[in-house]
């Protein structure tokens, strides 16, 4: 049998993944929506936010992944639906940000050549911009991670105090269980004082009839005595 606590925990986790993914869906949207009216350094700039964005999503979606497991069965079906179509998202913006970074004329404006080698410039940006997408995802893992944990001390804090109330009930259940033995033991007592009454009404009356036989024949005797 499933524990209510694990489900709810669960389905919350993944609406929270879920409502986070949402953002950075539209933040990456937009961000993608601009790229093409750039030219040379600002579109190299956000090509690169774009793709930690994109980086971003897709481990929102691994973490969704992992705590759908979690939900309900009869809830399921349309949780797996609204997953395929983000992952389907995804994969559009995958596709579309490498037909943007394709663009390498539009990417290095003037400064474009067919030659591959790159300006100690553009290299030394370029491994900033490296820099700043692995603090990024750092930071970004760290909050997940912060909010998880919170999640779960919440969860746990529930669970000890559905506990606490159930031990509270166990005690309630035993005690009315020992009022009842006892109430029982009390009726028991009272039926057998009832009956034992009732036999000693009915052995009062069995001598009450025998003293009122003697003296009728007494009376009769002393009244046979005189008249003799």
């Amino acid at each position: 049998m499933a524990n209510p606590l694990d489900t709810d925990a669960g389905s919350e986790l993944f609406g929270s993944y879920e409502a986070e993914f949402k953002l950075v869906q539209a933040d990456l949207t937009q961000k993608l929506d601009q790229i093409p009216e750039l030219n040379g350094e600002p579109r190299k700039a956000a090509i690169s936010a774009a793709e930690r964005a994109l980086e971003e999503a897709d481990e929102l979606l691994g973490q969704m992944r992992l705590e759908k497991q979690n939900i309900p069965s009869s809830s399921r079906p349309k949780i797996n639906q609204r997953f395929r179509n983000y992952e389907t998202d995804v994969d559009a913006y995958k596709r579309k940000i490498r037909t943007l970074a394709d663009d390498r004329a539009a990417l290095f404006g003037s400064r474009y050549t067919d030659d591959p080698s790159t300006s100690p410039s553009d290299l030394q940006l370029e491994q900033r911009q490296q820099l700043l997408s692995g603090t990024d995802r750092l930071d970004r893992s760290t909050r997940r991670l912060r909010n998880s944990q919170a999640l779960a001390s919440e969860t746990e804090a529930i669970g000890a105090s559905t506990l606490a109330d159930l031990h509270q009930q166990r005690e309630r259940i035993s005690h009315t269980g020992q009022v009842l033995y006892e109430s029982e033991g009390y009726v028991d007592r009272s039926v057998k004082t009832l009956r034992g009454m009732a036999r000693r009404m009915a052995t009062n009356r069995v001598i009450t009839v025998a003293i009122i036989t003697v003296l009728v024949i007494l009376i009769i005797a002393v009244i046979y005595s005189k008249f003799r």
